[in-house]
């Protein structure tokens, strides 16, 4: 039997603790991925770096409470803490999509001019 995985309650999600676990850009990807599509398996995301890294990036999103994983089986699938984030932070969240949006859009800018 798997053993269960922590999450820190709604009260126990702290401000600083989320702005670090955001503060990295593949974290911010894997955020924006969440909650334009939903809940994922954590191999949704494998593009975004090796499946080592990924397994930090997506304990510390959990660990500062930004993300809710559970297991399916063989697999993981984490889901994006909505209500509880905005409930804690009132628009933050929607911040830092936007901030993630506008990131994703600069990195194809410079990926669409680097193969002309």
């Amino acid at each position: 039997m798997a053993k269960e995985i922590h999450h820190p309650d709604r009260d126990q999600i702290d401000l600083s603790a989320v702005l670090e676990a955001l503060s990295e850009p593949t974290r911010r990807q894997i955020v924006l991925g969440l909650f334009e599509d939903g809940e994922a398996a954590c191999m949704a995301f494998d593009a975004c770096a090796p499946k080592t890294n990924l397994s930090y990036h997506f304990a510390r999103l959990r660990e500062a409470g930004v993300t809710r994983a559970r297991i399916d089986g063989p697999y993981r699938r984490i889901s994006l803490r909505i209500d509880d984030l905005a409930a804690r932070f009132p628009g933050l969240l929607d911040s830092i999509i936007a901030a993630a949006r506008a990131e994703a859009r600069a990195a194809k800018a410079v990926d669409l001019s680097k193969a002309s």
